[in-house]
């Protein structure tokens, strides 16, 4: 009897050791099927708006854009209408991924996913909303500065949107930087002494990401690298305010574990 009880825990530590790792991938499978499906929904609702959506986005620009292809203009409002689907379906977007981390959580951790997804939402909203009203209105105010009597220009609507659609969607991710410093420092992986002593390296590393993600320009460039310099000292400032939280949290609750123990020292002598 002693043997199959050993034998079925030797198989159930087995089945832990092997099934969490399925598990893990059949819930990821299942997280991004869901996202894929809300940005599909978004899309096909977003695609009749399509004609208000590419002005709005072509609001900032001064002139008329022009297309050169039958087809390009039927592409656009495609594209267009897919990345509306996605801004769309952030908060479907970030509450499936939140809940594929969850598990891994702290159960008074996981009460703080819904905050988690109203502030993911929210710092990606700022972004964007400050890349279009602040960064690609002074950037084509600055490129299209050079323009002179014999240079005019002539921008396709292709070119023009995949210059914004990618600006807006750098802008609201990298100002997810204080979020996922929050995030880091709370399971343990970041800290704020770390993100002090090697800035100058995060600087290296923001200028080098700044010139990947922005088109081939110096402008563009300089207006992704300076948010992210301040985004990097908010992150570094959140990343302070968990540990300090944590340490008082700890602090607070050392007396009354000592209190608990010194109570059952003398339970015990009675």
């Amino acid at each position: 009897m002693t043997e199959t009880n050993s034998d079925q825990k030797k198989n159930k530590k087995r089945d832990e050791k092997v099934m969490p790792f399925l598990d893990h991938l059949d819930e990821l499978r299942t997280r991004l099927l869901r996202s894929i499906l809300s940005i599909f929904a978004f899309t096909i609702v977003c695609y009749f708006f399509s004609p208000e959506i590419v002005s709005f986005l072509t609001k900032p620009y001064p002139d008329k854009l022009i297309f050169l292809a039958p087809t390009e203009s039927f592409v656009i409002h495609i594209k267009i209408s897919v990345f509306a689907g996605i801004i769309l379906s952030l908060p479907v977007i970030f509450y499936q991924l939140w809940k594929f981390v969850a598990p891994g959580l702290l159960e008074k951790e996981r009460k703080y996913v819904p905050l988690i997804i109203l502030f993911s939402c929210l710092f990606f909203l700022t972004g964007a909303a400050f890349c279009y009203y602040v960064i690609i209105p002074f950037g084509l105010k600055f490129l299209l500065g050079y323009q002179t009597s014999n240079l005019e220009p002539s921008i396709t609507i292709k070119e023009y949107l995949s210059f914004v659609t990618l600006l807006v969607m750098v802008f609201g991710i990298v100002f997810e930087l204080p979020l996922l410093s929050y995030f880091l420092t709370k399971i343990g992986i970041l800290n704020p002494g770390f993100m002090r002593k090697h800035r100058r390296y995060g600087i290296v590393l923001i200028f080098i990401a700044a010139a990947i993600l922005t088109p081939p320009d110096v402008v563009t460039q300089l207006l992704l690298a300076g948010p992210l310099l301040i985004l990097y000292e908010i992150s570094i400032l959140v990343s302070a305010f968990v540990i300090k939280s944590r340490s008082q949290n700890e602090d607070t609750s050392s007396p009354n574990e000592d209190h608990s123990e010194d109570s059952n020292e003398s339970e015990q002598k009675r």
